[in-house]
């Protein structure tokens, strides 16, 4: 009797460890869906220029965030369906990256001083070789227009 469970258990930890490495792969790839757990560090993004478009009813907003060392560009361009008119605003500040979240701070419009500057936290994630910034607060995601540039030819 105690060799049978004694076996039993064997074969069961046997099964166990077969199955770890395709357990393993999946929360990998969950991971790194999520962002979660990525070294980017070494991951340069300096003459980076990331690209956000959102399309609602009335009109396209696109943003896009222009990274030069330590200082950002933050461009809101506002698309009217009805009228077609477009409109922008173009931030001006800083960012501070710690490993992979990166903090905007844009407090000049149009390099006049605004009393409550732009703020936004992004985490910067790798997929499929493209790299993206998460809005942490609203999940919105800036992909690199290098990347998606690529892929459009």
């Amino acid at each position: 009797m105690k060799k049978i469970l004694i076996g039993t258990l064997f074969l069961g930890t046997l099964g166990l460890k077969a199955q770890y490495g395709t357990l393993d792969a999946i929360l990998t790839k969950l991971e790194e869906r999520r962002g979660i757990n990525q070294n980017l560090d070494n991951v340069n993004i300096d003459n980076k220029k990331f690209v956000f478009i959102k399309d609602e009813a009335d009109h396209t907003e696109r943003d896009f965030i222009i990274i030069k060392g330590n200082n950002a560009t933050y461009v809101e361009v506002f698309d009217d369906k009805a009228t077609g008119e477009s409109s922008s605003n173009v931030f001006t500040g800083d960012i501070i990256r710690k490993k992979n979240i990166i903090s905007l701070r844009a407090d000049k419009l149009e390099d006049k001083k605004i009393p409550l500057p732009v703020t936004k936290t992004l985490m910067l994630t790798k997929q499929k070789d493209i790299l993206y910034l998460i809005d942490v607060n609203t999940r919105d995601r800036w992909i690199d227009e290098e990347s998606y540039s690529k892929k459009a030819k």
